[in-house]
């Protein structure tokens, strides 16, 4: 559960501050120690306590009451270190008179959270609540539970919308030549966006709109401009200096760019989640009752060109075209459903598998669904691990409740039953997901670097928490409450979502437990009450102005995060003076898209913080005070004229991205032995540093130019014993050095872009090497082939690194059929002939060429 996590991440604080704060600790130190163990008591009986919950509002009060008793201990534990830091600088009689005052705080109220935590517990026996376990179960267990029960997603299951996909399909392509607004209506959850995407990639829709089509989400927070720029870039390839000049056009300029653009093209464009009339009118530029007119973004070019547009409202889709009838999205048949709860539950379509006694249980808690897919989706998620008769009991007795409900209210509490069958780590991790904006794009890479900066993920043994929380981000998607949008070749998951209702759930969860504030668009909009603003909220994300926002910092006192996600708006210096100046303890703090002029000094104060992120903000200098920021585990920036030589003060410093510097200036960062990702250091500042100390280090990203000698280089390399991903990017001017990639010998991907000196030795390449990319190489391919594969060197090759083996080779750039043949060196018609460098695996592999 959310608290748990929070109990046990209070607890680890306090062990911390017992090692490094031992000097500030003298006299207080026991009652320190006996506070830990309270809570470590106290962890044991909440598992229980959360599922009682859902039930009981008497237990709902009494796990609040924990969860507030252990808030104010990290109140506590980090305004303590806080102090301390500040005593460090001091002069000797002040730090002594200041030191006993910290410690008479702090003694004080220990002994009142002591007290509130012998009255809760007093009250536990009470409630009935027992001790289920010790409470301290190891991650390395836990993460063996996860992979059990986290099997690789299968391709999204869509049921019953072939003949809707058939029909749709039919009236975007045939029939009358004007342009024609053809509107999907449904409620939510019942599957319109998921039938508009199987349509929109049809291939007969890709036929009919070769080079013209484009989609975007509307949604409740409608923003005319961003989306017509989303439009343009997807039908349209702007030269550098256009896109500066359509940059700077205002929402009007923007809408009559995309109309002269449009109007002489045959278009699709989908309107996703358009919520009212007036955001129609909005889009389209309508000026006058003549939807013709030359005010409408859309011309009618009497040319077939189409939107499609889907809306949980039949007035709307009738606003945007009343000549066309809108497609009334169905529920599913009692069959149709059952084929789609039966493929999501059991994880196949083998009906010999699943045993005979859940059927009947099975089909009545579809029936209960009343066909929408949504619903049956989150069902089917929730029972594909319990196997059981008794569990599937269990859930089939509770469902009525949660579906007695009609419509949106009955799905919302359907989708509960999925929150509360989440294990207790996964929670914080859920709740967090109501940090983003309605539709918002996720990346998979930040977000498992907030979740581990926000302390959701256990301390490995290892130090690798980005990997755990990696199989927290499956396991998330495997329950369907995570849409996955993209993923790398290797299938990993770069980009995601969450739908509507999910967001909606999550946030009235972190809502009731004060886990994150409400967010909205404007803090201080009439209708918003302030008593959505709780002093006990630890996370706010802010979609609106900063200045909106700055009003309430006197009920957020104790803010642990503070997310922005009001792109291209400008942050004045002034204005981030405010945030270190009010939230000394922020531990997550992510500015990325504001415009800053620059990063005052100041905000080397927050000593606790964990994650900054800085990318795309226009900042070209970091301020040296950077560097007292030793909590920092995360730093995220770019084009950055120079970095300063502080980095090397955060020890603690796992995560570190800093490409397009402008300047190669020096840099050390060999102390920073925690540090497991390092991107865009140049090749100059990576060859001064003495490597061997970063024993941690998994993925590695030098750029710019590269002057470096190959055995030095090769030194360099070979020192990281961890290293599992390797970047190299040189300048045009420059050479990237000839390096055995065997020395490396937990490689298993390397990507080279730029000029290579000359291509390895066969003997060079690594036995772990499964993902090699080579672009703007410049290699002579006839002289590269007949210097290195000669000999039947070409067989031992293909025999010894890739036969077997699930590889991708990335061959940019390739010019003539020759070349081709010389690189693979195809000599029959049979693909597995002994001179096909390239063999047929049989494990996805791949082969990307680019000519």
């Amino acid at each position: 559960m959310a608290t748990e996590v929070v109990v046990s991440f209070a607890i680890k604080r306090f062990g911390d501050m017992l090692i490094q704060e031992a000097i500030f600790l003298k006299g207080v130190r026991g009652k320190v120690e006996r506070l830990k163990k309270d809570l470590g008591a106290m962890k044991c009986f909440l598992e229980e306590a959360e599922i009682k919950q859902e039930e009981d509002l008497r237990v709902r009060n009494w796990v609040s009451e924990i969860r507030d008793a252990v808030y104010d201990v990290e109140d506590i534990i980090d305004m303590f270190i806080l102090n301390a830091e500040s005593l460090r600088t001091d002069y000797f009689h002040k730090r002594v008179f200041k030191k006993l005052i910290n410690r008479h705080k702090v003694g004080k109220k220990i002994e009142d959270i002591q007290l509130t935590l012998q009255y809760i517990s007093n009250r536990r026996e009470a409630l009935g609540i027992k001790n289920i376990g010790e409470g301290t179960s190891g991650s390395g267990q836990m993460l063996q539970d996860l992979r059990r029960s986290s099997p690789r997603a299968e391709e999204r299951v869509i049921v019953g919308l072939t003949q809707e996909a058939d029909k749709l399909v039919k009236q975007l392509t045939v029939g009358d030549q004007r342009r024609r607004v053809i509107s999907m209506v449904g409620m939510g959850g019942i599957g319109k966006t998921t039938l508009a995407k199987k349509v929109y990639n049809h291939e007969k829709i890709v036929k009919h709109f070769p080079d013209c089509r484009a989609w975007i989400y509307v949604s409740q927070d409608c923003r005319p401009r961003e989306a017509y720029m989303q439009i343009i870039n997807q039908v349209s390839a702007p030269t550098k200096e256009q896109a500066e000049m359509i940059e700077k056009y205002g929402e009007n300029e923007l809408g009559d760019f995309l109309h002269d653009h449009l109007k002489e093209k045959r278009y699709l464009i989908v309107l996703d989640d358009v919520w009212t009339c007036a955001d129609w009118d909005f889009l389209a530029k309508v000026s006058s009752n003549d939807p013709d007119c030359p005010g409408n973004v859309f011309p009618d070019g009497s040319n077939g060109s189409r939107l499609l547009l889907t809306t949980r409202y039949k007035d709307v889709a009738l606003h945007a075209d009343a000549r066309t009838i809108p497609h009334e999205m169905r529920l599913l048949s009692k069959q149709q459903s059952w084929n789609l709860f039966f493929r999501k539950a059991f994880l196949d379509t083998d009906s010999e598998r699943y045993p005979p006694d859940l059927k009947e249980l099975g089909e009545e808690m579809v029936d209960k669904c009343n066909g929408l897919p949504l619903a049956i989706v989150v069902l089917g998620g929730l029972l594909s691990r319990n196997m059981s008769h008794t569990e599937w009991k269990q859930v089939h007795d509770n469902i009525s409740a949660y579906l007695a409900k009609e419509g949106q209210m009955g799905v919302m509490a359907m989708l509960n039953l999925s929150y509360i069958d989440l294990p207790h780590y996964l929670k914080p991790c859920f709740l967090h997901l109501s940090h983003f904006p309605e539709d918002y794009l996720i990346s998979s890479r930040k977000l498992l670097l907030l979740w581990t900066a926000e302390g959701f993920v256990p301390e490995q043994d290892d130090g690798r928490m980005k990997d755990m929380a990696e199989v927290y981000l499956n396991e998330l998607s495997n329950r369907n409450l995570i849409q996955v949008v993209r993923r790398s070749v290797n299938a990993r998951v770069t980009k995601c979502q969450v739908h509507d209702l999910v967001r909606e759930l999550a946030i009235e969860k972190a809502k009731e437990q004060n886990f994150i504030g409400t967010n909205i668009a404007d803090p201080l909009s009439p209708s918003t009450s302030l008593s959505l603003f709780s002093p006990k909220s630890r996370r706010r994300s802010i979609y609106s102005d900063f200045e909106s926002y700055a009003s309430i910092e006197h009920l957020t006192p104790y803010l642990r995060s503070l997310l922005f996600f009001n792109l291209g708006k400008n942050c004045r210096a002034s204005q981030l003076d405010f945030i270190a100046k009010c939230f000394k303890v922020l531990r997550v703090l992510d500015l990325e898209g504001l415009e800053i002029e620059c990063l005052p000094s100041i905000i080397g104060e927050l000593i606790h913080l964990r994650y900054l992120g800085l990318r795309h903000t226009g900042l070209k200098m970091l301020p040296p005070s950077i560097g007292n920021l030793r909590s920092l585990q995360t730093l995220e920036i770019n084009n950055l004229r120079q970095v300063p030589n502080v980095i090397w003060k955060m020890k603690n410093m796992r995560y570190l991205y800093m490409e397009g510097q402008e300047e190669d200036v020096p840099l050390q960062i060999d102390t920073l032995q925690n540090l497991q990702i390092l991107s865009g250091i140049t090749f100059d500042q990576w060859i001064k540093n003495d490597s061997s100390n970063l024993t941690c280090l998994g993925k590695l990203k030098l750029e710019g130019r590269c002057d470096v000698e190959g055995v030095e280089f090769l030194n360099s390399i070979a020192k990281l014993l961890s290293l599992k991903s390797l970047y190299l990017k040189a300048s045009d001017e420059s050479n990237i050095p000839p390096f055995a990639i065997n020395s490396c010998l937990h490689l298993s991907k390397l990507d080279i872009k730029g000029h290579m000196q000359k291509f390895p030795e066969i003997h060079e390449f690594s036995q772990s090497l499964t993902q090699l990319t080579l672009e703007a190489s410049r290699l002579d391919c006839d002289h590269m082939m007949m210097e290195k594969f000669q000999e039947n060197q070409l067989g031992d090759f293909r025999h010894d690194h890739l036969k077997g083996k699930r590889y991708l080779i990335v061959l940019d750039d390739v010019w003539s059929h020759a070349d081709w043949d010389c690189l693979a060196r195809v000599s029959s018609s049979n693909s597995d002939c002994l001179g096909n460098v390239f063999p047929d695996g049989g494990k996805s592999s791949r082969l990307l060429l680019t000519t």
